[in-house]
């Protein structure tokens, strides 16, 4: 569905990320992971579209698409959050949902204005569809409260909300449990394997957090100094012994 063919990037004299290999599946759960640094963010940028690579290749299903702009990548079907969170502190949860979905311009300023029953009929039925999204993330009731009065958690929820509003066939998660407790991230790894089961979405995070991503992910890639040292069903990278190097250290 995804792949990844010898990609590169440099920053000036730094290799960021370095000849990388690997693909995602349709419709399982993928992680990479590797210490902070590792260029997993990167990665990213490069599949969305916020960066070009020095060299290699990002395939959207048989079609290259690096180099092409964010928002065709975006229409083309592959979403993702940052790692900072990006709401609208002004809207309502749900209002912050609403934003995400494609055809919410499609009657335009002076149809809001105007309140054409069109315009009604739409927004009745992309607030039902938020509603449904709210739902499965464990915050439907909390639609019509501001962002900024809920905890941490729960607005990376309204994030996640967000990405999946545009219907994306994958959604890229940017280290989506940064900053949560051990209680709030066994609920993300319970919505996040609901969201992949439910809506049959194909999901690929990057995480720093090795034992976070073990109980949820289907395939594992491991990063290190931008090179893809490890990848393979969560037992087999637990037992890496480069992996364990790379979060450990060598043993004295």
């Amino acid at each position: 569905m995804l792949k990844l063919k010898e990609l590169t990037k440099d920053f000036g004299g730094l290799r960021a990320v370095d000849h990388v290999n690997f693909e995602v599946k349709e419709g399982i759960l993928t992680s990479l992971i590797g210490p902070n640094g590792s260029g997993k963010s990167t990665v990213f940028n490069m599949i969305s579209g916020v960066l070009i690579p020095n060299a290699g290749s990002i395939h959207w299903k048989d079609k290259k698409i690096d180099g092409l702009r964010s928002h065709k990548i975006l229409r083309m079907g592959i979403g993702r959050t940052f790692q900072e969170l990006r709401i609208f502190g002004n809207l309502t949860v749900i209002e912050n949902v609403m934003v995400g979905f494609r055809s919410m311009n499609k009657w335009g300023m002076l149809g809001s204005i105007l309140r054409l029953p069109g315009e009604r009929k739409e927004r009745r039925i992309l607030r039902e569809k938020a509603e449904a999204l709210l739902a499965l993330l464990g915050i439907v009731d909390k639609s019509n409260r501001m962002p900024d009065s809920l905890p941490y958690a729960e607005q990376r929820m309204i994030d996640v909300a967000r990405a999946l509003a545009h219907e994306p066939k994958v959604v890229l998660l940017d280290e989506p449990a940064a900053g949560m407790n051990p209680k709030e991230k066994k609920v993300l790894s319970e919505t996040l394997i609901k969201i992949n089961k439910e809506l049959c979405n194909t999901i690929f995070l990057i995480e720093h957090d090795m034992s976070f991503v073990m109980s949820l992910s289907d395939h594992i890639g491991v990063l290190n100094f931008g090179r893809l040292i490890a990848e393979g069903v969560p037992e087999e990278i637990q037992n890496n012994d480069d992996v364990i190097k790379a979060y450990l250290g060598e043993p004295e």
